[in-house]
């Protein structure tokens, strides 16, 4: 029986990225069927704490530009999942919100999403989100400590 050949090694980078593009994938499976797409849930996701959010933020979150994130945004107010106001404490910004109608499709969805996950032994989720979050803090401190 040949010999398999050796594993090359592996860099953090494509580790990251091949982590990100399976989980997406399996995600969006999940989603599929229910006519969601992977941007659309990370709108939803961020708006599911209720707090109601800057456009702004929103857009940093779903890691879209503003110009799409206005079009999902508007996807989503057509579909009655979202609703739109004005900050009350700066009336030049809007602030997003889940309606009713998108709480209760978020809940769905997220049960969905939970069920359909990979899982990992609990001590494991926590560590990888321990060190994802160490190096996302550190790539964060390094973009400000020499803007490129």
């Amino acid at each position: 029986m040949p010999t398999p050949p050796p594993r090359r090694p592996q860099d953090l980078m494509q580790l990251l990225t091949r982590a990100e593009r399976l989980a997406a994938r399996r995600l969006q499976g999940v989603l599929d069927e229910d006519g969601c797409s992977l941007d659309a849930w990370r709108v939803l996701s961020l708006l599911s704490d209720g707090a109601g959010h800057h456009m702004s933020a929103v857009a940093e979150a779903a890691f879209l530009p503003p110009a799409t994130l206005t079009k999902l945004v508007d996807q989503l107010v057509d579909q009655n999942l979202v609703y739109r106001r004005v900050d009350p404490l700066d009336r030049r910004r809007i602030l997003a919100h889940l309606t009713p109608r998108g709480e209760t499709y978020w809940r769905r969805l997220s049960h969905e999403v939970r069920a359909g996950r990979p899982v990992l032994s609990e001590g494991d989720e926590e560590l990888l989100r321990g060190l994802l979050g160490r190096l996302v803090d550190t790539l964060e401190q390094a973009a400000v400590e020499s803007p490129t």
